[in-house]
């Protein structure tokens, strides 16, 4: 089971990846008015370019599902981490760049760092379900994180600095989208369709959804995936991780593990922060 958990997320974090490349295309073509207001995905319906994002995204909620089904969250939510490099992989003939010989590198310190760390820390146990007690605090510490970070956003012009912050805003939206989902879809494995309908889950993770995917239009419109990406899948990550921990009550190794699994997690920083800055370095194919 914990082999197709990692499977379906590798799955998700491609298809999310490809999501988030073509909608960055469409947010290229609107005018920065629009920033922060719903007339943002109004423009964007008219591209073809969103709907295939959209569709990748669509995707990636699919075999999100599918993870958190087989999985513990703390297993498949970090895995997302992969979605840095596969957009970069897919932002290159989409958006006409290239990637620096030692981008492909950060690649791959990035998946070995992830192979290192996830296999030191062993993400397993927790429950199906999480009572009401652990909802509330993890609901309102992680919307309120996500309030801050845009409150911080709209004081911020157009650039890096703001990208990153709805970014990080995105990333928190994600992480309590993919825990409500894992409560909703484990109802709906044991107890049906009726009783999917019937959990306030399954409202709560489409309304969160939503909200991430505003916040990651603005992002995208903000700034350029080197400012947004690492800030939305190292957030995820960590959010899901703790999520995973205190919600659910999984587990992972502590001990001396730590030190391997702190080793993976540095291997998995520094090739993200590299890459963001290899982005800046692409040039254009056409121009060679």
């Amino acid at each position: 089971m914990l082999v197709l958990c990692v499977l379906f997320a590798l799955l998700g974090a491609a298809s999310n990846a490809a999501g988030t490349v073509f909608q960055r295309k469409a947010a290229l073509r609107v005018p920065a008015e629009d920033a922060m207001r719903f007339r943002l995905l109004v423009d964007m319906l008219h591209q073809s370019a969103w709907l295939l994002g959209i569709c990748g995204v669509a995707g990636a909620a699919l075999f999100q599902a599918l993870a958190l089904v087989t999985g513990p969250l703390a297993l498949a939510q970090p895995v997302f981490v992969l979605e840095l490099p596969f957009a970069l992989l897919i932002a290159m003939p989409v958006l006409h760049r290239s990637l620096p010989t030692r981008g492909w590198v950060a690649v791959a310190c990035m998946v070995l760092g992830l192979a290192i760390g996830l296999a030191c820390a062993a993400p397993d146990g927790g429950t199906d379900q999480a009572s009401l007690a652990r909802w509330v605090p993890a609901v309102a510490g992680v919307g309120g994180f996500t309030v801050a970070a845009v409150a911080l956003a709209r004081h911020r012009r157009t650039g890096p600095a703001r990208a990153a912050l709805l970014g990080v805003a995105a990333a928190a939206a994600n992480a309590l989208t993919a825990a409500l989902m894992k409560s909703a879809a484990n109802t709906f494995s044991a107890d049906g369709f009726g009783a999917f309908l019937a959990a306030w889950q399954t409202y709560g993770f489409a309304l969160c959804g939503i909200t991430a995917v505003f916040l990651l239009e603005n992002s995208l419109q903000s700034g350029s995936i080197a400012a947004s990406q690492p800030a939305l899948t190292l957030g995820d990550a960590t959010l899901s991780l703790v999520l995973g921990l205190t919600v659910y009550d999984e587990h992972i190794r502590t001990g001396w593990w730590l030190v391997p699994e702190l080793l993976g997690v540095a291997m998995v920083v520094a090739g993200t922060v590299y890459l963001s800055k290899a982005v800046a370095l692409t040039r254009e194919l056409g121009a060679k």
